[in-house]
């Protein structure tokens, strides 16, 4: 197939450190590749790929201290992207809802995987408004707030087999990876480490709009002596500082609509404490994958527990059910599908194309 893969521009493709879209945009459009598909990406200039590459900006917005306004560069490479759409059998958006008055009215076959959080009011008039574009989740929980839009598939996110190597021993430290922000808790993480005796290693970024809740709130309790803070590390870090670990903490306050941390620990062999919220109960496996947990207390109780888990077992279950194989199958069911019926055309919810996921 003739595809365009189309990302955010906030990071490049693959992201220099921390970026979860990014990063699945990249795994599948790699393995697409791999698998013979001709695949256009449109992503920074900055990124790096074996499709062809058609860049938005030079690097990518997040780096680049000059730039003011990103939403500019969007509109540019979404430009680019209906300039050159009828090159493709299929057009597949990353980029949450902004192209959705553009791909209704051009006509043409296009699916949209949503990769954030759905439950904010102002969503429900627009997502009502463009309810005929065909949209695929990353969980079912994801859909939780919006369950009669136009949704054609559910498929998880998925990592090369041979990103991150399996780390069959036990380490003596509790992980953190990902944001600091209010709803990823990194404080219940410093908090668990604490009441369970353990050293706590922090690899995060610190966005802009986090930087205040950051210095009043996260960064006196880093002065603790079990916590030590890393910063944020790259891909190549990330494998040694989660397969390394004894347990990674996954603390969420919030709907997550997958969390890709998990999987990337489950490769490792790492298993997860993490707590019931939004994705949690389909990605984990309770008891074999880490444990799913309701509060702090629970939490410090799955530390003592899971020195008795196997990190093959952890392992075992990454490769049946999140390889990138897997994710790239399951998005080449959903092009076939959409471009035999070009949805593109659709007005209602109800002329929903075949499911998958």
């Amino acid at each position: 197939m003739k595809i365009a893969e189309v990302a955010p521009l906030y990071e490049s493709v693959p992201p220099k450190t921390y970026g979860g879209t990014e990063r699945i945009v990249s795994y599948l459009t790699e393995k697409l590749v791999a698998m013979g598909h001709e695949v256009t990406l449109f992503a920074s200039g900055d990124s790096e790929t074996k499709a062809r590459l058609i860049p938005g900006c030079s690097r990518s917005l997040r780096l680049d201290e000059q730039c003011s306004d990103k939403l500019a560069y969007h509109l540019g490479m979404l430009d680019d992207v209906m300039r050159k759409a009828a090159e493709f059998d299929i057009m597949h958006f990353h980029i949450d809802y902004l192209h959705f008055p553009l791909s209704r009215y051009c006509g043409l076959p296009s699916v949209t995987t949503l990769h954030g959080r759905l439950d904010l009011p102002d969503l429900i008039p627009l997502y009502r408004r463009f309810r005929g574009i065909p949209l695929i989740s990353i969980s079912f929980a994801q859909r939780n707030p919006l369950p009669w839009v136009n949704w054609i598939g559910n498929v998880y996110h998925g990592l090369p087999a041979d990103l991150h190597p399996f780390h069959p021993e036990q380490g003596n430290y509790l992980a953190f990876l990902g944001r600091i922000s209010p709803e990823k808790r990194v404080d219940r993480a410093i908090e668990i480490a604490l009441r369970s005796g353990m050293h706590l290693k922090i690899a995060a970024k610190i966005d802009p709009v986090d930087r205040e809740y950051y210095e009043s709130e996260i960064k006196p309790l880093l002065r603790q002596p079990h916590v030590e803070f890393v910063g944020e590390i790259t891909e190549k870090q990330k494998a040694d500082f989660l397969g390394n670990a004894y347990a990674y903490l996954f603390p969420i306050d919030w709907p997550e609509p997958f969390g890709l941390t998990m999987i990337e620990a489950m490769a490792c062999g790492t298993p997860t404490i993490a707590f019931n919220c939004g994705s949690v109960p389909e990605v984990m496996v309770d008891g074999v994958t880490g444990f799913i947990v309701n509060d702090i207390e629970g939490a410090v109780k799955a530390v003592e527990e899971t020195v008795s888990l196997d990190r093959a077992a952890c392992r075992s279950s990454y490769e049946q059910r999140f390889t990138d194989s897997r994710m790239a199958e399951q998005y080449l069911e959903l092009y076939e599908t959409v471009a035999e019926t070009c949805p593109g055309h659709l007005t209602t919810a109800d002329e929903n194309p075949k499911t998958i996921g």
